[in-house]
């Protein structure tokens, strides 16, 4: 591993570290020792962790391999207006539903969220579908024991979550959940009422299976979307003319702030608007820039 990705880990891990009221939580979250833990934040890697797992902790903390790979994160309407919704949930420990089109930058402004803020943890849901393995990974998220007996594991959870001080838990592709799941988040939700954010994020398939639960009377949904807000979040416009000048302008911002090469027009040829596209096309850019 070359030194120079091998020191960005490390800063990056430090950073990290700043969220957490102890090393020993953090050191649960990425899998290692607190003694190893100890030993990276001293810059001392040598024979510490093998570069397989140093990797791996370059993946679960978002660090590039290659520098140039770095992203501009842009506060678009969509990156506004969901980060005051998450703020607004974790600082009086209340819950909403978002459900929006695909690929407006949901997830990404989640992440940023919990980089930024104390005692937030994201949930990628698809990860994570069954019930053990939901509450399980919140629970490693929150740096707890997250090994064992999963009554323990639950209980332990929730007693924490009640100690915390404005804990947010956020869902995203919430929709992947298998049933069981639901109902163990109800019964989570119950546990921590008053006490902790809850906010569950998704594309319109969230919204379809929710209503379509609920409109067949399946135990749970009902309280679910009550707990959660009774309603359903949004950004875009309803309408397709409107959502497609609300992507335009959106890739625009993102485009510019990472010095995309290609016109606006040009860009929107490529990608249809997609943040994702776009990011390709840019890394693109950047790979050949490299090479020239």
């Amino acid at each position: 591993m070359k030194p120079e990705f091998k020191a960005r880990i490390i800063d990056k891990i430090k950073d990290e570290a700043n969220r957490y009221d102890t090393n020993s939580k953090l050191a649960v979250v990425l899998d290692i020792n607190p003694a190893q833990l100890s030993r990276l934040l001293h810059n001392d890697t040598e024979r510490v962790v093998s570069d397989a797992k140093l990797m791996q902790i370059a993946r679960q903390l978002n660090v590039p391999e290659n520098k140039y790979h770095s992203w501009n994160t842009v506060k678009t309407e969509a990156f506004d207006y969901i980060y005051a919704q998450l703020k607004a949930c974790q600082e009086h420990s209340i819950s909403g539903i978002f459900c929006d089109i695909a690929d407006i930058g949901k997830s990404h402004t989640a992440k940023v969220y919990c980089k930024e803020n104390r005692n937030a943890v994201y949930i990628d849901c698809s990860q994570v579908k069954n019930r053990t393995k939901l509450i399980k990974k919140i629970a490693k998220e929150f740096g707890i024991d997250h090994e064992g007996s999963y009554r323990v594991i639950y209980e332990d959870l929730t007693q924490y979550i009640r100690s915390m001080t404005s804990p947010i838990v956020i869902l995203d592709e919430a929709g992947d959940l298998e049933y069981p799941a639901f109902l163990e988040l109800k019964a989570l939700w119950n546990a921590t009422e008053f006490s902790c954010g809850w906010y569950m994020m998704g594309a319109d398939g969230l919204k379809e299976k929710l209503d379509r639960s609920r409109n067949l009377k399946k135990v749970g949904f009902a309280e679910i979307y009550s707990r959660f807000g009774s309603r359903y979040q949004r950004v875009t416009p309803p309408d397709r003319v409107g959502q497609e000048e609300f992507i335009k302008r959106q890739m625009a911002l993102v485009a510019q702030a990472n010095t995309a090469k290609l016109s606006n027009k040009e860009m929107y040829l490529r990608t249809a608007g997609s943040l994702r596209r776009v990011y390709i096309e840019i890394q693109k850019q950047k790979r050949n820039g490299q090479e020239n």
